[in-house]
C-alpha cells in the first residue's frame, strides 16, 4: 500500500497500518479516528489507560497515541509499563505550552509529542514522521553494520549493540543513534538531528532532542575518565566521540 505525504512522496507501510488512540476525550478521539481513517489508517480508540495499555501490548499496532491525561492513571504510567515490554511508537498528547509534560512524557519512553489541541492534519503528519522512520528499511541482503567505535548499528533490522550487548531502544533514539554513529567522530547540528531522526524541522524552544540524548546517553554510560561518549557542542550539536 502507498500513501503520499504533503510534500507528495511515497510513503510505503503495511497493507494495514493500525493505530492506537488512548484518550479519554470522546468527540476528540472520534475526530482524529474517521481523519486518519479518510487517510488510509485502520484506527482503534481506547477511552480508558488500562483497556489502552492491554491493546498497546497486544503487537496488533504499528503506532500509539496517549494523553497525558486519563481518568484512571496517568499517561506517564501507562508509557512507562508499555515501555517495560514493547517497543512500539508512541506519540503524546500534551497541554499546550506545558513544557513539563513534554520532557516527562520524552522521558518515559515517548517517541514524540504533540501539543493538544492540535489539527488532524498535523497529527497526520506526526505520525507518518514517526512511521518513516521506524519501520525497517527492507529485508533483503544485509549490508552489515555502522561501525562507531564499540557501537554496531544494522540499520535495516533496526538493531543496535553497544561493547557486544544488545541495546534496548525507542525508535526516536535509535534514530538518533544512527545519526551520530554515521557522522562518528564530526559534530551533528540539532536541526539536523531533528529532520533526520524526528522527521521534522527543529522548532524554537524545543527541547526533545536533549532528553533523548539524556536518555541514550545513560544507556551508553560514561568513558573511562567519567566523560560521557555524547558531547554537547554548545551553539553547534552533538557528537559521537572516539576514545
Amino acid at each position: 500500500m502507498e500513501r503520499y505525504d504533503d510534500a507528495d512522496n511515497i510513503i510505503k507501510v503495511a497493507d494495514v497500518t493500525k493505530i492506537l488512540i488512548i484518550d479519554d476525550d470522546v468527540e476528540l478521539a472520534g475526530l482524529f479516528k474517521e481523519y486518519l481513517e479518510q487517510d488510509g489508517f485502520t484506527v482503534e480508540v481506547a477511552h480508558q489507560g488500562e483497556s489502552g495499555l492491554r491493546l498497546a501490548l497486544s503487537g496488533d499496532y504499528q503506532l500509539a497515541i496517549l494523553d497525558i491525561m486519563l481518568p484512571d492513571m496517568k499517561g506517564t504510567e501507562v508509557l512507562i509499563r508499555i515501555r517495560m515490554e514493547s517497543r512500539i511508537p508512541v506519540l503524546m498528547f500534551t497541554a499546550k505550552g506545558d513544557d513539563v509534560d513534554r520532557i516527562i512524557g520524552l522521558e518515559s519512553g515517548a517517541d514524540d509529542y504533540v501539543p493538544k489541541p492540535c489539527t488532524p492534519r498535523e497529527l497526520a503528519a506526526r505520525i507518518r514522521a514517526i512511521l518513516r522512520r521506524s519501520q525497517p528499511v527492507g529485508t533483503a541482503a544485509d549490508n552489515g553494520p555502522i561501525i562507531a567505535g564499540p557501537l554496531r548499528i544494522w540499520s535495516e533490522k533496526r538493531k543496535a549493540s553497544w561493547f557486544g550487548q544488545d541495546m534496548e531502544l525507542t525508535s526516536t533514539e535509535f534514530n538518533l543513534l544512527e545519526t551520530l554513529a554515521m557522522s562518528f567522530g564530526r559534530i551533528v547540528s540539532k536541526n539536523e538531528l531533528s529532520e533526520k531522526a524526528l522527521g521534522r524541522p527543529l522548532a524554537r524552544f524545543d527541547r526533545s532532542i536533549d532528553v533523548h540524548m539524556s536518555s541514550i546517553r545513560q544507556k551508553l554510560g560514561c568513558q573511562n575518565d567519567g566523560r560521557s561518549y555524547i558531547q554537547t557542542v554548545r551553539g553547534h550539536g552533538y557528537q559521537l566521540v572516539k576514545e
